[in-house]
């Protein structure tokens, strides 16, 4: 027997039965009074009380009722202590653990030894961690958590998404878990500011809206990071790229040639960026410039910087391009910017070209041509008056190679073009492939595709560049020397 047929029992056995002709009068007369009509399905994704179609669809939990029991019951017994810092405080979580123990004991609710671990385990995520998102975020293949309100989550494993089923008791509950987390980093959100980015103490990447922006209930969106970075041999055994790539990807870090990683939303662009970073030598002074830190270095001579949005009175922002231009003076070897989307790619560019060999960033791109474009507009973003033609110069001069990465059908993130940027032909900068992901080799039975990374057979003229740096590349890597 269930909880819920025990629980049915019980009120069964001690109140009257729900349902009865008189309840349904009652309920038409209200429905009458306020001018809603009982229907079962959605109507424009909300039901008469404005309760989103995704909430009212929520499967009946019998643990709902014993859970808000124990986490009122939590609140009475440790009051004020509970808004306190738990984030070092052994003792606070200890008595928490004790209290909820002692509650449920207390439970007249007829409970399994499962049921109430169960309850126990959900109420201390709730108190001392991220509610329903605790599991989620303890689970090592779920890569992304998306909340599209109260009552509907769905994650990725796998490079798949699928639904689950975490669910908020409403939204007050969600805004609180948004609330915990933005407040740790000095962030706020409310209706005058319904958008923040944020963090989680791992370093994974926290977006959220709420009312009066989302219509449907507040949003959470985690990007998780693992809190042991991938490596190469990761990415290789992925099929992100080949052991050939990653031995050119290599020899171009430690040659010190300018960098841009490209690529849609998801698709990899920083895990990627982190890796190439890795291969940076630990003698270099690496500052590093990011919207939400997220690059996980292991050098010991790194510089870290977070930009900052304005406060509630619209002050005290500081830009990713405020940072790059203070970065100039902090006498680094490289700059490592995490994603520029405005006007700091003028200042990137500056910066590539005035002896800051060896940079790296990422652009949201779809692919490398398209890259050399969306540097262009947001140079332009920058507000100085520009002729095209000195722009694309100040890209060809700066920009050495461009890394395509895209997230698959298949759900894997692959590398898909290495490319590299020659120069200047007339007024268009020219673009040579280095490495091409082979499409026409098809797709196995599992929807895999079966085609990797492969040379075109075209030979990089940077290689007379790395060589300054005292890096060499074996021929053999490009398919054959020209």
């Amino acid at each position: 027997m269930g909880l819920g047929d025990r629980i049915a029992r019980r009120q069964a056995a001690g109140a009257p039965q729900t349902g009865h002709p008189a309840d349904h009068r009652a309920d038409h007369r209200a429905d009458h009074r306020t001018g809603h009509r009982a229907d079962p399905g959605p109507r424009n994704g909300r039901d008469g009380t404005g309760t989103s179609a995704q909430a009212q669809a929520r499967p009946d939990d019998p643990l709902a009722q014993v859970r808000r029991r124990a986490h009122q019951a939590l609140l009475d017994v440790l009051g004020p202590q509970m808004y306190a810092d738990m984030g070092d405080d052994d003792d606070l979580r200890r008595r928490v653990r004790e209290t909820i123990g002692e509650v449920l004991a207390a439970e007249e609710t007829p409970l399994t030894a499962a049921d109430r671990a169960r309850v126990a385990a959900e109420v201390a995520d709730d108190i001392l961690g991220h509610g329903p998102l605790e599991p989620l975020l303890r689970d090592p293949d779920v890569t992304e958590i998306m909340v599209n309100g109260p009552g509907l989550v769905f994650v990725e494993r796998a490079g798949r998404i699928e639904e689950v089923g975490a669910r908020f008791a409403d939204d007050a509950h969600l805004r609180r878990v948004i609330d915990r987390i933005v407040s740790r980093v000095g962030r706020h959100v409310d209706e005058a500011s319904p958008m923040v980015d944020a963090r989680l103490p791992d370093g994974s990447r926290v977006n959220a809206v709420v009312a009066p922006i989302a219509l449907d209930g507040s949003l959470l969106t985690i990007r998780k990071f693992s809190a042991d970075p991938y490596t190469v041999d990761d990415l290789i055994a992925f099929g992100t790229f080949t052991r050939p790539v990653a031995e050119v990807l290599e020899a171009c870090v430690r040659g010190r040639l300018d960098m841009v990683i490209s690529g849609g939303t998801g698709s990899g662009k920083t895990t990627t960026l982190n890796v190439l970073s890795g291969f940076v030598p630990a003698g270099d002074r690496i500052v590093t410039i990011e919207d939400a830190a997220e690059l996980q270095l292991r050098q010991k001579h790194v510089l870290r910087l977070e930009s900052r949005p304005a406060n509630t009175e619209g002050r005290g922002e500081v830009t990713i391009r405020d940072l790059v231009r203070n970065a100039l003076r902090m006498r680094p070897d490289r700059i490592v910017v995490g994603e520029v989307r405005d006007g700091a790619a003028l200042d990137m560019l500056q910066a590539m070209n005035t002896g800051h060999d060896g940079s790296l960033t990422t652009v949201h791109a779809n692919t490398p041509r398209d890259t050399l474009a969306r540097l262009e507009t947001m140079v332009l973003m920058a507000g100085v008056d520009l002729p095209a033609r000195a722009i694309r110069e100040q890209i060809a001069s700066a920009v050495d190679v461009i890394v395509q990465v895209t997230r698959m059908k298949d759900g894997v993130r692959r590398i898909t073009h290495v490319t590299e940027v020659t120069g200047m032909e007339g007024d268009i900068i020219t673009l040579q492939d280095i490495f091409a992901f082979d499409y026409r080799a098809g797709i196995d039975e599992t929807g895999r595709y079966r085609g990797t990374l492969v040379p075109t057979g075209l030979r990089p003229s940077f290689l007379d560049e790395i060589a300054k740096a005292g890096v060499t590349i074996p021929p053999g890597l490009f398919g054959g020397a020209r």
